[in-house]
This record gives structure tokens, C-alpha cells and sequence, in this order.
């Protein structure tokens, strides 16, 4: 049928009606102050979002700084609190330097974009986060997607590359000439929580002379010596062809993303990067709250080690009542549900019991299985956890 020319958006209610017969409409939950729920959904790995200190020092920037960073970094966004906090992280995670922008996800956009480019070649695994996604998309790369936590697929794709370009050269009578290249890879994958072999990935990266961009939102805080992320724990980190991303908003329990690699990189970036240069630059409470997180985190470096071991009790209590659990590397525990139908009304059961826990569905999914996210924090106790178990599974969807 076709559109009424007077309804230009008549389109959407066709695509809403869709969703509704698949099981797919999302739907906003405002959440109190002060919420009843056991929480198991929000990424607060460390518990930080509500700590004194971290409260505090979000206040105390406010008040020092203003609200709002009033411009991009570029012309007026840019504090000395901006600053301090890119040299503490740079230091705490082994990096020659950092640069914080807005958000994770313009961190990534950023990254990806601007170190490949039209005659670039970008490897990317085929479970990236979202946000990686549209960095490749908008970088005008060639794009070659690879099967999951799979380095023999990457040194695969790279190897073609160079073959081709070789080919290349000399059809038109040149010397072969190296393709700037990109391998970009989640630490830690957001839906199932398994870590990317990282050192492996450097391997099939460098002898093609292609750089690693890694994306440590679900690492940094929770693996490596002390929270300093996955890339430090596979001994990468500080070396000259990998590129750290990360996000303020999880383990640091504020808000903001930070690109973290080589100075070099760090400059080039502050020249070229979209999302730095026209984006208003972070606003300073929440940078005087990702300080303070960092700094408590390198006071009590014990916080990392519990998120993990709080990871694998909820796995292993799950697992043990029947659950189809997925081992978890770092603080993301997968659990497996039936259909999206199964899966909305299984969160939809635990919320009604006082538990929060998170509903992943396609097309959030890479692989098309609905599953129950939860989040291991480091705050949960024993009972919490007990709870949250007993909880999940008297809900379980029966077979």
C-alpha cells in the first residue's frame, strides 16, 4: 500500500506493529533515588556511582568548575580537572597519554575513524559492541568482519589484504606498498562476558604492521593488576601499535569515554577526530567523579579482585541449579533464556521479586539468543548474591 502523502511518518507504525509481533519493544523504566531493587543490571562494576568520595569530589567539581564544560575541548571545554584526570589514567593503565571525550561511544567513533580512513583496511570481530560498529562504518574503511575471538581469521583477512595490494602494485608497474590497517576488538564483550585473546590478536597484527584498537569499557576496573584493564593483564599495554578505548560510566561509576595510546596518537586525534573536535567537551562533575573513582580504585586495588570473584559465584551457583550460565572472564554473567518472549517476561519475574536484571534480545544480540545480562558488582555480599540466585532461578523460565 502506498504511504499517504499526508503522514511522512506513517512508515514507523508499520515497523512498530513489527516489533510488537516479534517480542521486541523496548521501553523506557525511569528508576527512584532510592530503589527497592536488588540491582544486577547497571554496569557500577565497582560500586562507585553512589560512593561518598565519588559524590563528593562530582560536587565539589561542579561547584569549582560550573555545570557544564561550556564549549568544545578544542575552545573552552577543555579544565585543568580535564587534564589531570588524562595523565592519572594515561599512568594508572601504562599509556603514554589519554584523551577524555563525552561518551565511550565518541571515544570509539573516534578511534576507529580516525586511524583508518577511506584507503584503510579494518579487521573488526563479528560480536563488537555497537559502537565499534559505527566507527567502521563511518571511517570509509574497507570493513572484514571475522568470526568471534578468532586471530588465525584476523592474520586470514590481513594476509589477502597485503596479497592484494601487492597484486595491485605491480599490475600497474610500482613496488608493493603496505595498506594502513586496523584490528579492533572488544576486551571484554558486552553480552556474554568472554575476554578477546588479546596477545594473540597483537600476533596476527603485527606482522602485517596493522595497529590494535582495543575497547576496554567491561575491563578497565576489573581485570589486570589492580583494575588496570585487560590490554595491561596481556602485557600490551604502552606498546606503540596498540590504542586503548574505555569508558568512564562503568567501574568508575561516572560518565565519559577516554582513548589512551601513544602521544603521537593522542595529538593526531586532537587534530582529526570528529567527536573530539565538535562535540562539547565532558562536563566537569562527572570528570571530578571519574578522578576520584580512579584514585579510590588505586587505593583499594582489592575492588577489582572481588567483582571477579563475586562474577564467579553468581556463575557457579547458577550453573549448579541447572542454568544455562556463561562462564564469565571478567563481571558479566550471561544467562541463557528460550525466545525473547521467554527472556522479557523472566526480567519482567525477577523485577516483580526485587531483582533488576538486565534483558538482552535481538537485534542487540550477535547471535540471535536472548539471555538475561547480569552484572556482578563489587558491593554485592554473600546474601546479596544468595538472593539474586534464588531469585533467578524459582523465575526460570520451565522447559
Amino acid at each position: 500500500m502506498p504511504q499517504d502523502r499526508d503522514d511522512a511518518f506513517a512508515w514507523i507504525d508499520a515497523q512498530r506493529e513489527r516489533r510488537d509481533r516479534a517480542g521486541l519493544v523496548r521501553r523506557l523504566s525511569p528508576r527512584p533515588a532510592d530503589s527497592p531493587l536488588l540491582d544486577l543490571a547497571s554496569n557500577d562494576y565497582l560500586g562507585l556511582a553512589r560512593h561518598p568520595e565519588v559524590t563528593a569530589a562530582a560536587a565539589a567539581a561542579a561547584h569549582r568548575w560550573g555545570a557544564g564544560s561550556t564549549g568544545s575541548r578544542l575552545v573552552t571545554g577543555s579544565t585543568e580537572l580535564h587534564t589531570r584526570l588524562e595523565r592519572e589514567l594515561a599512568e594508572f593503565c601504562g599509556f603514554e597519554a589519554a584523551l577524555v571525550f563525552s561518551s565511550g561511544y565518541a571515544a570509539n567513533l573516534a578511534a576507529v575513524s580516525a586511524l583508518s580512513g577511506r584507503d584503510a583496511l579494518v579487521v573488526s570481530d563479528a560480536d563488537n559492541h555497537a559502537s565499534l560498529i559505527d566507527g567502521c562504518r563511518l571511517s570509509r574503511a574497507e570493513i572484514a568482519v571475522v568470526p568471534h575471538a578468532d586471530p588465525d581469521a584476523v592474520r586470514k583477512a590481513l594476509g589477502a589484504a597485503e596479497a592484494a595490494g601487492a597484486d595491485a602494485g605491480e599490475a600497474a608497474g610500482a613496488g608493493p606498498a603496505r595498506r594502513r590497517a586496523l584490528v579492533v576488538s572488544d576486551a571484554v564483550f558486552s553480552v556474554d562476558g568472554d575476554a578477546a585473546p588479546l596477545a594473540a590478536l597483537a600476533g596476527a597484527s603485527r606482522p602485517y604492521g596493522a595497529a590494535l584498537v582495543v575497547d576496554e569499557a567491561h575491563g578497565l576496573g576489573v581485570l589486570g593488576e589492580g583494575g588496570r584493564g585487560a590490554v595491561h593483564e596481556a602485557g600490551l599495554a604502552g606498546a606503540p601499535d596498540v590504542v586503548v578505548t574505555a569508558t568512564l560510566s562503568k567501574s568508575l561509576g561516572s560518565q565519559g569515554g577516554a582513548v589512551l595510546g601513544p602521544a603521537r596518537v593522542i595529538e593526531h586525534l586532537v587534530n582529526s577526530a570528529r567527536t573530539f573536535i565538535f562535540d562539547t567537551g565532558l562536563n566537569p562533575a562527572a570528570v571530578g567523579a571519574a578522578l576520584a573513582s580512579l584514585r579510590l580504585l588505586r587505593r583499594e586495588p582489592e575492588r577489582a579482585a572481588r567483582v571477579r570473584t563475586v562474577a564467579m559465584g553468581l556463575y557457579g551457583r547458577l550453573t549448579a541449579a541447572g542454568l544455562a550460565a556463561v562462564r564469565p572472564d571478567a563481571s558479566v554473567v550471561s544467562v541463557r533464556a528460550p525466545s525473547p518472549e521467554e527472556a522479557v517476561r523472566w526480567a519482567a519475574d525477577c523485577r516483580a521479586a526485587g531483582l533488576m536484571v538486565g534483558c538482552f534480545r535481538p537485534p542487540s544480540v550477535p547471535d540471535g539468543v536472548s539471555r538475561l545480562r547480569l552484572t556482578a558488582r563489587g558491593n554485592l555480599t554473600e546474601a546479596q548474591v544468595e538472593e539474586a540466585v534464588d531469585v533467578i532461578v524459582r523465575t526460570a523460565p520451565t522447559a
